[in-house]
């Protein structure tokens, strides 16, 4: 059923995998910041964000793996869609509280980006791995989009951790 995506599974997968070796770069821009602050941080706005690349890289492989059933596909792509959405409600929670002392609050689009938006692609990608299931005609384009959407979200939220780290870092330099 997927067969014929090949090209764009291996196009946006290796795309994942590229943008997850990135964050590897902005997670060493976070040394010499307040511990606290890396921490939440990471736990809240950096490990959400290289999640949703490895979804993307994690889907397409199973998407091109040759010779797999789709009932067997499609399960596998429910399984990574219940962790995402676990992650992406872990983060709501976390960036809704109010941070500890001492700590700046997030910005409202913070909310919306790193938490409720990509929860929003999960449900949507377990709703198309039943489609999938099922093997219903539109599933493959709708299992496309969803990938793309949340690989454009999860560069978004990248370009705002380094838009939001990269200033600070001028405060350790003496």
């Amino acid at each position: 059923m997927l067969k014929e995506w090949e090209t764009f599974y291996l196009m946006i997968g290796s795309a994942g995998a590229g943008l997850i070796g990135l964050l590897f770069v902005v997670v060493t821009l976070t040394a010499g910041l307040e511990r606290a602050v890396t921490f939440r941080g990471a736990r809240l706005f950096l490990s959400p964000t290289a999640l949703d690349f490895a979804v993307v890289l994690s889907v397409s492989a199973v998407a091109i793996a040759p010779g797999l059933p789709i009932a067997a596909m499609a399960s596998a792509f429910a399984f990574i869609s219940l962790v995402g959405l676990g992650f992406a409600i872990r983060s709501s929670i976390g960036i809704y509280r109010p941070p500890p002392a001492g700590i700046d609050p997030p910005d409202w689009t913070d909310f919306w980006m790193y938490g409720v938006l990509p929860a929003v692609i999960y449900v949507a990608l377990l709703a198309t791995s039943g489609a999938l299931g099922f093997e219903l005609p539109g599933a493959p384009f709708v299992l496309a989009a969803l990938l793309l959407a949340l690989l454009l979200v999860g560069i978004r939220n990248a370009w705002d951790l380094i838009t939001w780290i990269a200033p600070r870092r001028k405060d350790l330099v003496p």
